[in-house]
């Protein structure tokens, strides 16, 4: 994909400054609201890069949200909810089976003593950076019977504090991951640095889409490196102009959230992304 950054798209400012200030969603037309918001944003950057609004799925992210919130994104038409950690994922998992068709997707760093459960009802995984992780879902998902679609974590940002593969270490990781039947390599996902300087956040899409694009000739096979996993709330208008084919998009959806990003990234500095 050749993204042209035309003058528009390079004046794309972020949205952080807004962090804690999105209004609750209470609902099921502020939802809808939220959502058109959010689909006319992607469609307007998509027109900036020369891209099709389809060739982007929006995951709207609902960690720390209660199920009742869920249950209003559902009915304002959500089919796939994203979460961060493995085991709210499951509680909501138990408790909204009556909803058959709602999809999960785990977007958190995950322990491999947690593999259990998200080979259990995911979906999908957006957060593999370890050959640790990816032995401990193939054996569970063996067990259970199951595949699981899974995204390539790359630290794109260079912090300490963040989860993810250093960009070098990926095509080693990719190589080795045919081993693994029951994952489906999907593509790469990344964090980017959470700054109001939208440059320096552009530079994380640019790097990972860079990558995906350099390892896509020599993948190996069965290797699907079309998506782009990258953008949140303050930022996927511009990793939608760098590529993204995934945003996940949880304040401007739902609402502000009261849990601090600590609760997500224990270690790591203030100003950890919101999704």
């Amino acid at each position: 994909m050749n993204i042209d950054n035309t003058e528009s798209s390079s004046q794309t400012q972020t949205q952080h400054d807004q962090h804690g200030r999105w209004p609750q969603a209470e609902s099921v037309e502020d939802f809808r609201h939220n959502l058109a918001e959010v689909h006319a944003r992607i469609a307007t950057a998509c027109q900036r890069a020369g891209r099709d609004p389809a060739s982007v799925r929006l995951l709207p992210v609902s960690k720390t949200k209660p199920e009742t919130s869920l249950r209003l994104a559902y009915a304002a038409g959500c089919r796939l909810l994203g979460e961060n950690k493995p085991q709210e994922a499951y509680r909501k998992w138990e408790a909204m089976q009556d909803l058959g068709d709602l999809q999960w997707s785990v977007i958190g760093h995950l322990q491999t003593n947690k593999a259990k459960l998200v080979a259990r009802f995911a979906s999908e995984f957006q957060a593999l950076d370890s050959l640790r992780v990816a032995e401990a879902l193939e054996r569970r998902l063996q067990a259970e019977g199951r595949a699981l679609d899974v995204f390539v974590q790359v630290n794109t940002s260079g912090e300490a504090s963040k989860y993810g593969l250093n960009p070098d270490d990926v095509p080693a990781f990719l190589r080795a991951l045919p081993a693994f039947s029951a994952l489906r390599v999907r593509g790469l996902m990344t964090l980017a640095l959470f700054s109001a300087e939208a440059e320096r956040v552009r530079k994380c899409f640019v790097l990972l889409r860079e990558l995906r694009d350099q390892l896509r000739h020599d993948a190996p096979h069965g290797i699907d490196l079309d998506e782009l996993s990258m953008g949140m709330s303050g930022d996927y208008e511009i990793a939608i102009e760098e590529g993204a084919t995934i945003v996940r998009v949880g304040q401007a959806i739902f609402g502000a959230r009261l849990t601090p990003d600590s609760y997500y990234w224990p270690t790591a500095p203030d100003g950890e992304p919101d999704q």
